[in-house]
């Protein structure tokens, strides 16, 4: 055997071995085989930092294997992903095959897809090992190594045992409970919007925008930790003024003072990176950032997508040229667009030369994957084709019409708005919510019959809380982690138990809010977005061979130190619990508190621990169940995902994952089976 490729998964294996031939012996290393072992730091602070990486115990077959095969192998071609992380794996794989002081040749082969092409091209170009990219990968994992490792002993000391801290998990944990907080701060306000309906051939809805020529919509705006929340409210701000405008608009004439039209180009988003990958995962198929990197890590290696750990918009000419031809052949050349499109990256820390998250051949749609793989990877699949062939298409012409009302001779200005679809250019591939709202024709100076008045009455609302897609915008916003870990972020302060799910959206437990305060209290610079996002500037120009790693580790670990040191002296912190009105059963004494533990929420006695009674807590609603007429409770998953159930299963096996749901059902009824 002359050539071995090590690539990272059986399936990747799979697949490039329908473009080698026999010449080739292909082994999977399962992900990385070398590491820091968990029982200590594996860090040495006084000898430049030193990261003791050892071989993992549970890999041993592996490396055996790699070693047999490597020990009689000419050229030995490591195949790992093209990042960071996949160039670690690399260097260590080839470290422990040299140690059989082999005279194989090392090369590293790197393709962002896997294709015939891709495959040919990348082992035809071989290249030395990125000594860069590796530094920054050892960079970060010491970095967070320095930072786990020794907090999570604080955290044990000064808030409960059990509990561990991570340096950028600790930064979006604090961007969840900060967003608890402004939103508890948060002062509603009343206040009522006006529509009229007017007529002349047709009736229509008319938006009451000025009073005597002063608008009624107001702008306001919060400053939040994590930039600036607008909202409108209007000076409508009483009932009184409100039905007092109803009656007056009554007895007015009405006359058209404007009708302005315009046609509006509307250009196709840019092709997905991994983070619009993930937040339309979760907001058009409702998945976790985690479970959407699953999905199209398994269309990755079975070669249906580019790789799929990338911040660039970049498409390279063969795919343009491929996306151009389909589009002609199944749409015909009006649909294409006149020119090729390039998009400018907006995301702070982009970097790492990869292309966007395309399909590798654009005549397979989701139906083919589908039928492969299954209906989940299928559609997902979709998602990607089609937003990248959108990019190769016409933009969508929209005619755009105003209609301005005068009222009372400037007593009152209303408005109406009307759009009709011109030509659907990349709409056609790409369908969006944009439904055709024709207006009747209208003429300035035209006299319009007023047939009723409404008013309806809103409250401000607070800035919402995060959700899977939107929390992942503001890591990527603020520079905050890398595309390849958002997803682990999230999954990570959420298996803590530090965050949980309300409606899909994430709210701050008990615990997570005592964690998030004692950092903030005592590890201020390092629990802070500016500090963080600097550090990943300075983990890029570390990939970039700007800076060497060591400088960098060492410039943070000494005020760090300094804090480790004086948090010795601070106050423990306590969890809050939340009190219920019942008396313990055991010791008659204490009431039953709501403690948050390693599996979730649970009673105990609130002398805990003079008294060491518990409980589940069992989450009751104020809903039926559709099904048997049981009362609606509140579960989890295995995973920790909540869902609404009947408190009567086994025997009843109703479930919902929305209380939309249930309602929708209760109306329907009890089932008499």
């Amino acid at each position: 055997m002359k050539n071995l490729v090590i690539v990272e998964s059986p399936t990747k294996a799979r697949t490039i071995g329908r473009f080698l031939g026999e010449d080739y012996k292909i082994l999977a290393s399962m992900g990385h085989i070398m590491d820091l072992p968990k029982s200590k730091l594996s860090v040495d602070v006084e000898k430049d930092f030193a990261p003791d990486y050892q071989q993992m115990p549970d890999k041993k077959k592996t490396i055996a294997e790699l070693k047999s095969e490597g020990k009689t192998a000419e050229n030995i071609f490591l195949a790992t992903d093209p990042d960071r992380e996949g160039e670690a794996i690399a260097a260590h794989v080839a470290e422990v095959l040299k140690e059989l002081e082999t005279k194989a040749k090392f090369s590293r082969v790197v393709f962002h897809e896997i294709t015939k092409e891709a495959i040919e091209d990348a082992f035809n170009n071989p290249r030395e090992i990125d000594v860069n990219l590796v530094d920054a990968q050892t960079a970060r994992r010491v970095l967070d190594r320095l930072v786990g490792y020794n907090l999570s002993p604080v955290l044990w000391r000064k808030v409960r045992r059990g509990l561990s801290a991570g340096r950028v998990q600790s930064v979006a944990l604090r961007l969840i409970v900060e967003r608890e907080r402004e939103i508890e701060k948060f002062k509603k306000e009343p206040y009522w919007t006006i529509s009229t309906v007017l007529k002349n051939k047709e009736e229509t809805d008319f938006d009451l925008i000025e009073i005597n020529k002063e608008k009624i919509e107001i702008s306001q705006k919060l400053s939040l930790y994590d930039g600036e929340y607008k909202f409108v409210k209007t000076t409508i701000e009483t009932e009184g003024k409100s039905a007092n405008l109803e009656k007056d608009l009554a007895t007015k004439e009405f006359v058209v003072s404007d009708v302005a039209k315009k046609e509006s180009k509307r250009t196709p988003p840019p092709p997905y990176t991994t983070s619009t990958l993930q937040q339309d995962g979760a907001r058009r198929m409702g998945l976790s950032g985690k479970r959407t990197m699953q999905l199209a890590q398994k269309l990755y290696e079975e070669g249906f997508i580019t790789y799929h750990r990338t911040d660039s918009f970049a498409i390279s000419d063969s795919a343009r040229k491929q996306m151009y031809a389909f589009v002609k052949a199944t749409f015909g050349e009006k649909y294409l667009s006149e020119k090729p499109r390039f998009y400018k990256n907006t995301s702070k820390n982009a970097q790492e030369a990869h292309e966007a998250i395309r399909p590798t051949k654009a005549n397979v749609d989701g139906s083919t994957v589908a039928k492969e793989l299954g209906p989940q990877y299928g559609k997902l699949y979709e998602l990607i084709w089609r937003r990248a062939l959108a990019t190769a298409m016409a933009d969508a012409l929209i005619e755009s019409t105003t209609v301005l009302v005068d009222a009372g001779n400037g007593a009152y200005t209303l408005k109406t708005n009307g759009s009709v679809l011109l030509f659907e250019g990349f709409l056609k591939i790409n369908p969006q919510a944009l439904e055709d709202k024709r207006l009747p024709e209208f003429k300035a100076g035209e006299k319009l019959q007023y047939v009723s008045t409404l008013s309806e009455s809103h409250e401000t609302l607070p800035p919402p809380r995060y959700n899977d897609a939107s929390i992942i915008k503001t890591l990527e916003e603020k520079g905050i982690g890398r595309p390849s870990t958002y997803a682990t972020i999230i999954s990570t302060i959420e298996s803590r138990a530090y965050i949980e799910r309300e409606e899909g959206r994430f709210k701050p437990t008990s615990v997570g809010i005592a964690v998030n305060d004692f950092l903030v209290a005592n590890f201020s610079d390092v629990d802070d977005i500016p500090f963080t996002a600097q550090m990943e500037d300075e983990l890029d120009e570390i990939a970039n061979g700007v800076k060497k790693w060591v400088p960098v580790i060492r410039e943070f670990y000494t005020p760090f130190e300094k804090d480790l040191k004086n948090v010795e002296d601070a106050a423990r912190v306590k969890i809050a619990v939340e009190q219920t009105d019942t008396v313990c059963p055991l010791c008659g004494k204490g009431n039953l508190v709501i403690r948050h533990g390693r599996f979730g929420k649970f009673l105990s006695c609130s002398t805990f621990p003079d008294c060491k009674y518990t409980a589940p807590l069992v989450n009751k609603t104020d809903l039926i169940c559709p099904k048997d007429g049981g009362q609606i409770v509140i579960k989890k998953t295995k995973r920790g995902r909540k869902f609404y159930g009947c408190s009567n299963y086994p025997k009843c096996d109703f479930a919902a994952w929305k209380l939309e749901d249930i309602k929708k059902s209760e109306s329907v009824g009890p089932s008499k089976s």
